[in-house]
């Protein structure tokens, strides 16, 4: 960083974080023309979410000065990106896949003038970090040392130069932003982005709601491989979410959410994981959880093994 680019940094708080200095990462040439399909397709059927609302990806306004750019899947609408207007330029939360970035920055620039000067990373996955790599050329992107690391081991384009460890706070205009980290769950790196001035989080894939793009129900997804996420470990990670004062928050995918559907949503992961514990004490074969732990009632069609790692990580113990 130059001595003018550190001249015009709003203060970043972090403690125990480290920062790097890193090459821009180079965005390749050609465009996920599939995921653009995919997009188009889904937007002209209208899949209709649970609470009613129309599948749109029109940037919508949450509060003010807080707008989001919906997304519901990984494959065609991306992460949810939340856009934080300031007197100073804008903080957008995630960034979707790389064939939306210019899809983005047009969106942002319907309800703001100024420049995107920070991403923040809920995550490493490529559906919220897929646009990293463009954005770094004109803006810093903050995210967990584990979801910096996940996404170097990865070789994922795009891993954010300034990371933190606990909690860290973005100041730009009169606006803090703070990254909390409250455990694991979907990943090792989950970052919750606290509004706190507009009561309002984002949880990145900690919490996911309703119906992809096209169709099919979203369910919690343990990355146990790439993520090193942690389902029995997700109930308490929920727990420290919910202890903050918010009334208001945009999940990784899926409709704005009230506090009440987060902690709906932390009773059903909890319900989950006593399941699966009763399963495995009761001598259950991984080969027989699809037929013998319940989930209909949940409302989460999980994919054929996609429990497998929450059976290992509860018969570990």
């Amino acid at each position: 960083m130059s001595s003018t680019d550190a001249e015009r940094q709003p203060t970043v708080s972090t403690p125990r974080s480290r920062a790097w200095a890193l090459p821009r990462a180079l965005t390749g040439a050609g465009l996920v023309l599939a995921a653009t399909a995919a997009f188009l397709a889904a937007d002209a059927l209208g899949y209709q979410q649970p609470r009613g609302e129309p599948f749109t990806t029109a940037i919508t306004k949450v509060k003010d000065g807080l707008y989001v750019i919906p997304g519901y899947d990984g494959a065609a609408t991306g992460g949810n990106v939340a856009v934080r207007v300031t007197g100073e330029g804008v903080v957008i939360v995630d960034d979707k896949l790389t064939a939306l970035y210019t899809d983005i920055v047009s969106k942002v620039k319907s309800v703001s003038p100024l420049p995107i000067k920070y991403v923040l990373n809920t995550h490493q996955h490529n559906d919220h970090t897929g646009s990293n790599a463009e954005f770094l050329k004109t803006a810093d992107i903050l995210m967990h040392k584990n979801a910096r690391a996940n996404m170097i081991a990865g070789n994922l384009p795009g891993p954010g130069r300034i990371v933190f460890d606990s909690r860290q706070s973005l100041f730009l205009g009169s606006s803090e932003i703070q990254m909390i980290y409250m455990g694991r769950g979907h990943t090792n790196g989950d970052a919750v982005i606290y509004f706190e001035d507009l009561k309002t989080v984002h949880t990145g894939d900690l919490v996911v709601w309703g119906k992809r793009s096209q169709g099919t129900v979203l369910t919690p997804n343990m990355d146990y491989t790439a993520g090193h996420g942690s389902g029995r470990e997700w109930v308490a990670t929920l727990d420290n979410l919910l202890k903050l004062d918010f009334d208001t928050a945009i999940p990784g995918h899926g409709p704005v959410l009230t506090k009440a559907q987060i902690k709906v949503f932390r009773d059903k992961m909890q319900t989950l994981n006593d399941r699966m514990s009763a399963f495995i004490k009761g001598g259950g074969r991984k080969q027989d959880i699809v037929a013998s732990v319940k989930v209909d009632d949940l409302e989460w069609p999980f994919p054929a093994g996609g429990l497998d790692g929450l059976y290992d990580e509860w018969a570990a113990r």
